[in-house]
């Protein structure tokens, strides 16, 4: 069942793409080794920071961030609460989210008294009830909840949606930030775009507040970057610019290959703000979506060149991330070279692999746990295709 789910080809015109044998195989060996390190609290844990030497994930606590990067990675790998080999971990994952999120102080912007795991040092204090966020919208968008579990799960994405709302600094960033925080911001921008798709109550302003702070970090003129809050790596920057710009950069992409169809500009018109205002749109819009379209594109190359790709220098959770924001922001804009970049990114993930089946990481995010949920999710990315398109409309 699992061969065959991995193997299908999704429905998405360029974007289908049938998994290669070897990846399927190594996405397999990461599962076995993730699923055996889940306490019984239903929660995963990646540790503190202060002891990151300890590599055994049972001798950590489970904390909310982790334990919702490998939910998502059982979600995308194939995984239901009704069926697939891991139906089990998955609820009991939930079980144990849901209870953090429930027992959270109202008036925190996090669902956890833990303070100091190697989550939150590196991407930033609230980075576990925006992880928790996504997880919760990721399991409303593919599964079909009875009434009571549906109602409880879409109450508690409302309160995490509050808490990272009001975590959200007036540039427009996630307070709190870590040594890497635009990555805390960026994936606060995701879990804010998934939510709102799922009928959780979000503002608007916030919203595109954050992905205004995200896109502002890169310039498409001059290609400079701003890595202040990224670590001075250009590779966590760069793609959450992108990925903060895919909806609107798709949007330009297809209107403007709609008006070329209907003869209402020329076959060599390029997607520029003046392109964009002879097909209607108002000045400031046209300069709004121009600009974005440009940050994607540039931002999106930038992402996928070998020396920006290499980050800090060495692998760790955080490349990681970076490199999951660039699969997705280019499935969501419906970039027809999506095909190259998956070549490439597996190749790299599966030649770092550990002989137990696990990836762990040689700088800050060193937990194998979290980055194998992280490398699941790269590696599987495909089949979330269709929902990843849905949501880039």
């Amino acid at each position: 069942m699992f061969l065959t789910l991995m193997g299908e080809e999704v429905s998405v015109g360029s974007l289908a793409y049938k998994t290669p044998e070897k990846v399927v195989a190594s996405i397999e060996k990461g599962l076995t080794w993730i699923v055996s390190a889940q306490h019984s609290s239903g929660g995963w844990g990646a540790g503190s920071h202060s002891r990151q030497d300890v590599m055994d994930p049972h001798a950590v606590k489970p904390d909310p961030a982790t334990t919702s990067m490998v939910a998502m990675a059982l979600l995308r790998t194939g995984t239901t609460l009704h069926s697939g080999l891991y139906s089990i971990q998955l609820k009991n994952a939930l079980d144990y989210i849901l209870n953090e999120v429930e027992r959270a102080d109202p008036n925190s912007n996090t669902i956890t008294d833990q303070q100091g795991t190697q989550i939150q040092i590196k991407l930033g204090r609230n980075i576990d009830v925006i992880m928790a966020s996504q997880f919760l919208s990721n399991l409303l968008a593919g599964e079909d909840l009875h009434q009571p579990l549906k109602i409880r799960v879409k109450k508690d994405l409302d309160i995490c949606v509050s808490k990272i709302q009001h975590a959200q600094e007036a540039n427009g960033s996630i307070s709190g930030s870590g040594w890497a925080g635009v990555l805390q911001s960026s994936f606060a921008t995701n879990a804010l775009e998934s939510a709102q798709a799922q009928g959780a109550t979000v503002d608007n302003d916030a919203l595109n507040k954050a992905r205004d702070f995200q896109k502002g970090n890169y310039d498409a003129k001059t290609g400079n970057v701003n890595t202040s809050m990224g670590a001075g790596v250009l590779l966590y920057s760069v793609t959450g610019s992108a990925r903060a710009s895919a909806k609107e950069a798709r949007k330009v992409e297809e209107e403007i290959s709609k008006a070329k169809r209907e003869g209402k500009l020329a076959q060599n018109a390029p997607a520029s703000a003046e392109s964009l205002e002879k097909i209607g749109y108002a000045k400031d819009d046209a300069m709004k979506y121009s600009t974005a379209y440009n940050v994607y594109n540039s931002a999106k190359l930038q992402a996928q060149q070998e020396e920006v790709m290499d980050g800090f220098g060495s692998n760790g959770g955080e490349e990681f991330l970076s490199y999951l924001q660039t699969g997705e922001s280019m499935i969501i804009s419906k970039d027809n070279t999506w095909d190259n970049w998956y070549n490439n990114i597996s190749g790299r993930m599966l030649r770092i692999q550990n002989d137990d089946g696990s990836w762990s990481g040689h700088h800050c995010i060193t937990s194998p746990v979290f980055c194998t949920a992280t490398s699941l999710l790269i590696l599987s990315v495909s089949n979330d295709a269709d929902k990843l398109v849905e949501l880039g409309k």
